[in-house]
Formats: C-alpha cells, structure tokens, sequence
C-alpha cells in the first residue's frame, strides 16, 4: 500500500481592460449585452486572464503574456476560453489538478449579477471543477477610479492546486 503526500499551490490573478465602444463584452466566457465591450489582443476577456495568471503563478510558470504574448498574432481576438483550455491542459501534464476557483470582477455597469450563474458554469466545465467550486462575484467601484467611471472593468481571481505524489515506504 502506498501512502500520498498532497501538495498545495494558491495562486493570485489580476487583470483590467478599458472599456470602448465597437467591441463586444465578454467576461467568464460569454457575451453580455452592453454598449461598450473591452479592448484587447484578444477578446479581453478580464475573468478569465485573472484566472489564467493565477494558475501560472501558482506553478511559478510566468504570466499571461508570457504563454500567449500580445505581439502573435494568432491569438488576435482569440477567444479566452481557449487559452483557458490550454493552460489546464499545462497544468493536468505537471500532475496538477484546480480545487477551487475565487474571483471578484469590478465593475460599475453593466449589472453582471444576471449573468454569473453563466459564467460559473462555463468555467467550471473549463476548470474541470464542480459548480460549488467555482465562485465568481461582481462589486462596483462605488463611482471610484476607472472601474467606477465606466472607463474599466478588473478582475482578481485565486486558485488553489493540488498534486498527490506517492512516498515511498
């Protein structure tokens, strides 16, 4: 019989895009109707790079730009939910597995208390996680900063890992 020793890893993400008008508004991995979308290399998706930072900062494996650099142009306008994808796939080949998934975007408008219970269940098909794993949260700026002058919208997100390793007896 052999005995498991698991590891731990957290990780926090943090990303912001400005909010323009002409592009579409995508956070979590849906669309959401508004007047102005978030501006980016790829689809801006704020959540989702706040998710994916975390993970690499959790194995110490660099940043979002340094996976997916702004300067390809393969991932111009790129859907997150890829990148999303890949970065999983990443950690899964390391022995790595998410437990949980703790995120708070940051935004005055639009209201995105509608839409979480979307965004949750895309990711935690992503994540590979159960739904009571994957907690998204929306605050406003209380008319504060960017975020509060509906010039952005940010995003944090924390991630615990964990690896089992067999100890030798």
């Amino acid at each position: 019989m052999k005995n498991h020793n698991t590891i731990h890893r957290i990780g926090i993400g943090y990303d912001l895009h400005r909010l323009v008008e002409g592009r579409n508004l995508t956070i979590g991995g849906i669309t959401i109707p508004h007047e102005k979308g978030l501006l980016g290399h790829s689809d801006a998706d704020v959540l989702i790079h706040a998710i994916i930072d975390a993970i690499l900062g959790a194995l110490a494996l660099g940043d979002i730009g340094t996976h997916f650099p702004d300067t390809d142009p393969q991932y111009k306008n790129i859907d997150s939910k890829k990148l999303l994808k890949h970065t999983v796939n990443l950690i899964k080949q390391q022995g790595w597995s998410i437990v949980n998934l703790d995120s708070t975007i940051i935004a005055e408008k639009p209201k995105l208390k509608p839409h979480i219970a979307n965004m949750r269940e895309v990711l935690s098909q992503i994540l590979e996680i159960p739904m009571d794993c994957t907690s998204v949260k929306a605050k406003t700026n209380e008319g504060v900063g960017p975020e509060g002058k509906e010039e952005a919208i940010s995003c944090f997100a924390v991630v615990l890992l964990s690896q089992s390793k067999d100890i030798p007896q």
